[in-house]
């Protein structure tokens, strides 16, 4: 019995020892890396006042919200905004909307940053991928504003190029931007437009780490290209792609508010009406506070449902999520 307690002591004491060798190991290397840690100060601060503290204000969603009477002042009447939204018929027209547009923007926009990723990967001619690159990167790098103008121009009806070519075609012309069934198409494909090359840097980034003898191995084995690919890249950046993967899931429920807003119009409200540009209608022009409140903490809930469900599975198929 003495003996087990005091093996028992001695294993107690050991692990107090690594803790505390522990501890002095990051503090030594906080001391060491200060001026990195300071560089990360204003980050971690920008998260913590536009992230963090307003969520305070979701206990709008509680009450009906007045200036006058402020936030802890105004009246609790519980769940009776979140009432309101599911007795709405608005709110699941634009649920529906929000999911239709990012299932789109999932199915067909998610895998094209790993296509030219794969595709730049195989380039040789250094100054040559560098200047593709470089192409596919810009739109990123432009407002709504302006990209949002380029597609309208392209897609007119009287002067688009794109219709100038159907007219030469098939002697008719499509007005996409005011039809329910292109629009949705119209939107996609520019969002493709604009953030595709941007996210090939990730991907490109987790190919540079794969160990260039795989694929020397695969050479000697006889393995063309497309082999290659499927049996050494692809595998080697799975990780990547599931991380990202959740992170998207995590935005099912959000679709940008400056593109949804420069390309919708009166004509296709009934399929471009989004979550963002109808609580940006009702809560800021029509001073309905609370109800889209209530709006956006829902919205809220189901990517945060979304997140850790899609991370379960993936960690379900071996591999590692977020956490």
């Amino acid at each position: 019995m003495k003996g087990r307690l005091a093996a028992a002591e001695s294993r107690t004491g050991s692990h107090g020892l690594q803790s505390e060798t522990y501890r002095r190991s990051v503090w030594r290397r906080m001391v060491r890396d200060k001026h990195l840690y300071l560089m990360l100060l204003p980050v971690i601060g920008f998260y913590f006042l536009f992230k963090y503290v307003p969520i305070v204000g979701e206990i709008i969603a509680f009450k009906d919200y007045r200036f006058a009477d402020g936030i802890f002042g105004s009246q609790w009447v519980g769940f009776k905004h979140f009432q309101m939204i599911f007795e709405s018929s608005d709110f699941w027209r634009i649920l529906r909307n929000t999911l239709v547009l990012n299932l789109y923007s999932l199915v067909f926009g998610f895998p094209i940053p790993i296509i030219l990723a794969l595709l730049l990967n195989e380039i040789r001619l250094n100054w040559y991928k560098r200047l593709v690159q470089n192409m596919l990167y810009i739109p990123h790098f432009m407002s709504w504003a302006v990209l949002g103008s380029i597609v309208v121009a392209a897609l007119s009806p009287s002067t688009g190029f794109v219709n100038l070519i159907l007219q030469k075609l098939t002697g008719e012309t499509i007005y996409f931007m005011a039809d329910s069934f292109w629009w949705p198409i119209a939107y996609t494909v520019s969002g493709i437009w604009r953030e595709a090359g941007w996210g090939t840097i990730l991907y490109l980034a987790a190919m540079a780490s794969i160990d260039p003898q795989l694929y020397e191995a695969a050479k000697i084995d006889g393995a063309a290209k497309l082999r290659q690919i499927w049996h050494i890249t692809l595998p080697g950046i799975r990780g990547t792609i599931a991380i990202l993967l959740i992170l998207r899931m995590g935005h099912m429920m959000d679709v940008g508010l400056e593109q949804t807003l420069v390309l919708q119009n009166n004509s296709v409200l009934d399929v471009a009406d989004v979550i963002s540009t109808y609580v940006y209608r009702v809560g800021l022009q029509n001073m309905s506070y609370s109800y889209t409140t209530a709006i956006g903490l829902f919205q809220s809930v189901i990517g945060v449902i979304l997140v850790l469900s899609v991370n379960r599975l993936i960690r379900l198929f071996g591999e590692r999520g977020l956490w």
